[in-house]
């Protein structure tokens, strides 16, 4: 009888377990409220824009100074490459700068000569012009004399002799002069030719020190170093790529929602993010991108009963001034979950209500 009573109580209390389980069961999955009701929600992982740290020319990287997981900030020296033959081609440049220097003091020199000969010229256009004035009023008088027979006709035609010279000499000077002017302008064409190659070598010099400058490879913008792809000692081509940076000032979810929910989806819509390695907190982002074509769902955030859904790509974007608060922290690559609430004007429930480090 005991044993009888004993197992008539165990049925009692496993059948009220049953009941209470049951239940648990139905107010579990259809009274009680749904958390994520009224939201729509994708997987995604964390992602970074990424950034190429490449050489300008080819060349042999000399050093690199950064390794794999640093943080560089923008303007930072992260690899260097050999300017041996850069600082020879700079030496050379600068001695054709000096060379065209001395090329321009010459011509220049040379056209403050050339004016001063035309000068001289002009001064004896001059002479000669005030000569030939006395000699044709010379010229005159004995003419007249020799005709009222005062004078001999001898000495006027000395005098009218006096008088050609006089205009050879003239036209002698002003040919003079003409011809300080064809050197002036020569001088003047060898003066813009000298300064037209002193600034070929200035350009020269500054092309090689921009060169010179590019050797020193930096970080464009604040970021993390994902991968070398090349080491010192190694020979690459102009444009070959050293570092490879991500640029954590710039960064994304990207998640995929099905159709219905991506068309109703608006940019710069409010989205909450909850990683997995932190689920205790919710970070705030904004849609920023909404695909315009619709694809499958890649298997890596993909879920079963999705994969044969077509869904639109959509990338929510963390914010700036977050970014730069909690920068040296940023990760990427770890997965999460992104929520979006269906009506745009509704209430985040409270357990996707903004909670930061």
């Amino acid at each position: 009888m005991p044993l009888n009573r004993n197992t008539q109580l165990l049925r009692a209390l496993m059948l009220v377990a049953i009941i209470v389980l049951s239940i648990f069961l139905v107010w579990r999955f259809y009274l009680a409220p749904d958390p994520n009701a009224g939201l729509v929600y994708g997987n995604g992982r964390i992602e970074a824009t990424e950034i190429d740290v490449a050489a300008k020319t080819a060349g042999r990287i000399q050093d690199i100074l950064v390794r794999e997981g640093d943080f560089v900030t923008t303007g930072q020296v992260v690899a260097r490459m050999d300017t041996e033959n850069l600082m020879a081609q700079l030496r050379e440049a600068q001695a054709l700068f000096h060379q065209a220097e001395s090329s321009v003091a010459i011509a220049n020199s040379q056209l403050v000569q050339r004016e001063a000969e035309k000068q001289a010229a002009l001064a004896l256009v001059a002479q000669r012009e005030a000569e030939l004035n006395v000699a044709r009023k010379r010229y005159e008088r004995s003419s007249s004399l020799a005709g009222r027979g005062a004078t001999s006709q001898q000495e006027a035609d000395d005098d009218f002799a006096r008088q050609q010279s006089a205009v050879a000499a003239v036209s002698a000077s002003k040919a003079q002069v003409a011809a300080a002017d064809a050197a002036i302008v020569t001088a003047r064409a060898q003066m813009a030719g000298a300064e037209s190659a002193l600034l070929g070598a200035q350009a020269s010099i500054d092309r090689i020190q921009a060169d010179i400058s590019d050797s020193e490879l930096k970080a464009v913008r604040d970021g993390r170093v994902q991968y070398r792809i090349a080491q010192p000692g190694e020979v690459i081509a102009a444009g070959g790529r050293v570092l490879n940076l991500v640029d954590l000032r710039d960064v994304y979810m990207t998640f995929f929602l099905p159709t219905l929910s991506a068309g109703r989806l608006a940019l710069g819509t409010d989205v909450r993010i909850i990683l997995d390695a932190a689920p205790d907190y919710v970070f705030p982002a904004k849609v920023s991108f909404v695909a315009d074509v619709a694809q499958f769902t890649p298997k890596t955030v993909e879920t079963a009963t999705e994969r044969e859904k077509l869904m639109f790509r959509v990338r929510a974007q963390i914010p700036q001034d977050l970014l730069d608060t909690y920068i040296l922290r940023v990760k990427t690559g770890l997965p999460g979950v992104a929520y979006v609430l269906e009506d745009s004007q509704g209430e985040w429930p409270e357990h996707l209500a903004v909670r930061i480090p």
